[in-house]
């Protein structure tokens, strides 16, 4: 999304926040370090986020009235009226999350520097909800100057260091982002975690975070930027260089019970910092260029199935027509193309075998794929015939090009119903899978590749490949990839499906082809 300078500044969320602002700083008496919180609800935050989504109108009214809400609270007004102000406010962060979770949910687990935007966006309902907690006079189990110390720790080191890392990530393209990046998303948690329950955890975890902020700052200075924008981008990560050196000391007091840092010092050093230097830098910095999203929307065709499969048209020889159109099937056996092209005249013997890890999950999913009659392959690693039949799909039903239906079962029972059809893009064409579910539909992309003598099948790729899930108009990525192998070996035909689920194995299986006349 490209937005200009001007155009950030000058528009009615920013206008109004410079107006709360400055009326709050003439007309209010409190505690300075109270306004640390006080310019990122009313500045920073909303031009951050008009940044990175799109704002309805409704959504911007709403979240005109959290910043109303959170000016209000910086007077001396009833308890009753600041509660109900500051659930105003968290309403206001909630829309906002919200907006986070549609983002996601429309690409899903793929492209690192959106996901991090993301979970910026989340981030800033959870500092809604902390500072509720502090106004509202809640007990959180800890004194209220650290509920509210919380509350700014994720408006400042959650929601705006996820949203400036995020947009870093779209022009970044050197290797190691993606650690450094999931560190520090992950790096409020971590310390809320350790300040919760271990002062060894919060010491470990503060340490990892120095470790990869400084590996940011270094990712920075070598990246191409626009001389301003780097910069002031540099000066705002150069910044938390420096204040998370009072993070480390205080947690490294807590842990050696001899306190080097106390409150007073975090507020005067680390909070004054990192609102008047990592705060102002961070908004004008990405301000004065919002850079690109790299992410593309999926725009492959898919299947309009959703839940059960009940219409069933006339039987159809193979998955494929042509398994030349996939890929070259010049030095490929020609079983393997027959197989393909027929595999109704085929016999399939199948060994499952779980990872050790995932059998849990397996045992207890099971329960559920008998009922779906979906995704329900056995627990056990027996071998296990696959019987079947391969049906034609009404395409207008479907919305795909000549789709037909496989139905696999073991011993009676469906473990299988995938709808094959194809699609052309990027001058390939790939099989294009659904595995109908409740209320949706799993897809699954797969690029074809011969290799040596045998055909490689995988939905791990840099175009359209991947597996996905539709629910309604939202189509998202899932974090699994499988990759399947067929080839002929002492003259029959052997296949073998690996799948993984965050890059972890958790599922092989072994298949023997046989054709029926054999």
């Amino acid at each position: 999304m490209q937005a200009s300078l001007k155009k950030l500044i000058v528009n009615p969320l920013t206008l109004l926040g410079l107006f709360l602002f400055s009326g709050a700083l003439i007309l209010v008496e409190q505690k300075s370090y109270l306004y640390y919180l006080t310019v990122a609800q009313l500045i920073f935050i909303p031009v951050m986020v008009q940044m990175v989504v799109k704002l309805k109108r409704w959504e911007q009214i709403l979240i005109s009235l959290g910043m109303a809400a959170a000016a209000l609270l910086t007077f001396d007004i009833q308890k009753e009226v600041a509660v109900f102000s500051t659930a105003i406010y968290l309403l206001s962060t909630i829309i906002i999350a919200k907006k986070g979770i549609g983002r996601f949910i429309r690409r899903g687990f793929t492209n690192t520097a959106e996901i991090i935007i993301d979970i910026g966006l989340v981030y800033l309902a959870v500092g809604g909800i902390w500072y509720f907690a502090y106004i509202a006079g809640i007990n959180t189990g800890f004194s209220p100057i650290i509920t509210w110390l919380t509350a700014i720790h994720f408006h400042y080191s959650a929601f705006m260091l996820c949203i400036s890392l995020g947009l870093f990530g779209r022009l970044y393209k050197g290797k190691g982002y993606t650690p450094v990046a999931w560190i520090i998303a992950s790096g409020p948690i971590l310390v809320a975690l350790g300040i919760t329950f271990s002062t060894t955890i919060e010491l470990i975890s503060v340490v990892l975070y120095v470790i990869v902020i400084y590996g940011l700052f270094l990712m920075a200075c070598r990246t191409s930027l626009p001389m301003l924008q780097g910069i002031l981008i540099r000066l705002s990560i150069g910044t938390v260089c420096f204040t998370i050196l009072w993070s480390l000391l205080y947690a490294f007091g807590n842990f050696t019970g001899n306190i080097l840092v106390g409150i007073p010092d975090m507020l005067t050093f680390h909070g004054m910092f990192n609102c008047i230097f990592f705060g102002t830098f961070t908004m004008i910095g990405w301000a004065v260029r919002v850079p690109e999203s790299r992410h593309a929307d999926y725009n492959f065709p898919v299947s309009q199935i959703r839940g059960s499969l009940k219409e069933e048209g006339e039987p159809h020889p193979g998955l494929v027509d042509n398994l030349a159109e996939y890929t070259n099937i010049e030095n490929l056996p020609v079983s393997i193309q027959h197989f393909y092209e027929h595999t109704e005249e085929y016999r399939l013997f199948a060994s499952v075998r779980w990872r050790g890890w995932f059998k849990p999950f397996a045992f207890i999913y099971q329960f559920v794929s008998r009922q779906v009659g979906q995704l329900n392959l056995p627990f056990s690693s027996n071998v296990n015939e696959i019987t079947g039949t391969i049906r034609k799909v009404d395409h207008v039903l479907d919305g795909r090009i000549n789709p037909r239906v496989w139905r696999r079962k073991i011993v009676g029972e469906t473990v299988f119903v995938a709808v094959y059809s194809k699609h052309i893009a990027q001058g390939r064409t790939y099989m294009n899978i659904a595995l109908p579910l409740p209320f949706s539909t799993m897809v699954g992309i797969l690029s074809l590749e011969e290799r040596n003598g045998q055909l490689h099948l995988t939905s791990s790729g840099h175009q359209d490949e991947g597996i996905y899930l539709a629910v309604g108009r939202y189509m998202m990525k899932l974090p699994l990839q499988e990759y399947f192998i067929i080839q002929k070996k002492s003259g029959e035909l052997k296949a073998t499906h690996d799948m993984t689920i965050f890059g972890l194995p958790f599922l092989h299986i072994d298949y023997s082809i046989f054709h029926e006349n054999k």
